[in-house]
C-alpha cells in the first residue's frame, strides 16, 4: 500500500510541476511578447520622429538662399 501511495504522490507533484512549468511558460510569453509590442511601437515613433526632421530639414535648406560663390584671387 505504501508504494501505491508514493506513486500517486510522486505522479500527483508531476502533474502539478507540469501545470505549474506551463504557466511560468504562458507568463513568459506574455512579458515576451509585450517587450517585442513596446519595441515596435517606440521604433514606429522614432521612424516618425526622424522622418518628420529630415523632412523640415530638406524644407529649410530649399528656402534659404545658396552661399555666394566665392571668386580666386
Amino acid at each position: 500500500m505504501s508504494d501505491e501511495t508514493d506513486a500517486r504522490t510522486r505522479s500527483e507533484e508531476r502533474a502539478e510541476r507540469a501545470e505549474r512549468m506551463a504557466k511560468e511558460g504562458a507568463q513568459a510569453m506574455a512579458e515576451h511578447l509585450a517587450s517585442v509590442k513596446a519595441v515596435d511601437e517606440r521604433t514606429v515613433k522614432l521612424r516618425a520622429l526622424r522622418l518628420a526632421k529630415e523632412a523640415a530639414d530638406a524644407e529649410a535648406k530649399a528656402a534659404a538662399p545658396p552661399a555666394p560663390k566665392r571668386k580666386r584671387s
